[in-house]
């Protein structure tokens, strides 16, 4: 097992005393997916939530967690979100938005506080794994903890 280090997303749920914990496992360069991460780990797919950075006509950048095997239903954010369109920004934009890099995006902790939007699907578990800001560490986290580190919205988003 390799050491772990701090994080900015772990260390903002330090400062918040919410509880979690860590996953380490090997990131795949080739193969970044939440569905690849869940056959190498043995982590279940539906607990598994990818965080991706849209922006929206109106708004600007948004935050959508979503379950890992699904596509986020841009019509749907785009409507919960107060925006005619939404639409995924370029990955080059990613890191100097966010802080973070493709694959190692976690909803804590970005550069700025961006509305976050959590699929209503992640209430179904008493807990659920997102990226701990690197790639190759997840954070097992209750979901409402989720959403009050990210003052998150619970909506259908997928």
């Amino acid at each position: 097992m390799k050491k772990q280090h701090k994080t900015n997303a772990v260390r903002i749920l330090d400062s918040l005393s919410i509880r979690y914990t860590l996953h380490s496992y090997d990131p795949d360069e080739n193969d970044l997916s939440a569905i690849h991460l869940a056959e190498t780990s043995g982590l279940d797919i539906d607990r598994i939530f990818k965080t991706l950075v849209l922006a929206g006509d109106k708004s600007g950048p948004i935050v959508a967690v979503i379950p890992g095997a699904e596509n986020v239903s841009l019509k749907k954010l785009a409507a919960s979100s107060g925006n005619k369109r939404v639409e995924m920004i370029h990955l080059k934009e990613l890191q100097p938005l966010t802080g973070y890099i493709r694959g190692g995006c976690s909803p804590v902790g970005m550069k700025k506080d961006f509305p976050t939007y959590i699929d209503e699907s992640a209430l179904l578990y008493a807990t659920i794994y997102v990226s701990a800001g690197v790639r190759g560490t997840q954070m097992e986290l209750a979901p409402q903890d989720l959403v009050n580190a990210v003052k998150g919205i619970i909506c259908d988003i997928v």
